[in-house]
């Protein structure tokens, strides 16, 4: 639409003339032609010594070698480095996460009753709780 070219002056209308009419942001239309990308964003920074498949066999091959029904992602983490494989415990957690790989972990028990279900109001208003009439501190 800013190429298209005004019948009258015979000069495009400009991408800052089109967003004015349309009471939108320059960098909303950016964001919307940038969108139609044909592969997803990649995350930023070194992608590390091996690419996140290759490591997530690592973690399935540390958790198939222990004897437990389930590990953390500290555990693994370790166990990996004294393999001799260096990554952060962050991908580490973000991996087994994504995967389902996680140790299953206890949900807690169900409470009862709580003893303050409402709220707690003195009964004659503006008499404050513990406050003696008789003992006055301010005279």
């Amino acid at each position: 639409m800013s190429r298209t070219v005004s019948p009258a002056s015979g000069k495009p209308y400009g991408l800052a003339r089109v967003c004015r009419v349309w009471r939108a942001s320059r960098a909303t239309i950016y964001r919307h032609l940038s969108s139609s990308r044909l592969e997803p964003p990649r995350r930023p920074g070194p992608v590390g010594p091996m690419p996140d498949l290759a490591l997530v066999d690592a973690i399935r091959a540390v958790l198939t070698a222990s004897p437990f029904h389930g590990e953390g992602h500290r555990k693994v983490w370790a166990r990996l480095r004294v393999a001799g494989l260096r990554t952060s415990k962050r991908r580490v957690l973000r991996l087994m996460r994504e995967h389902g790989l996680l140790a299953p972990s206890r949900v807690g028990a169900p409470r009862g009753p709580r003893n303050h279900d409402g709220t707690i109001i003195p009964e004659t208003v503006g008499h404050d709780v513990g406050h003696r009439p008789d003992h006055d501190l301010h005279r």
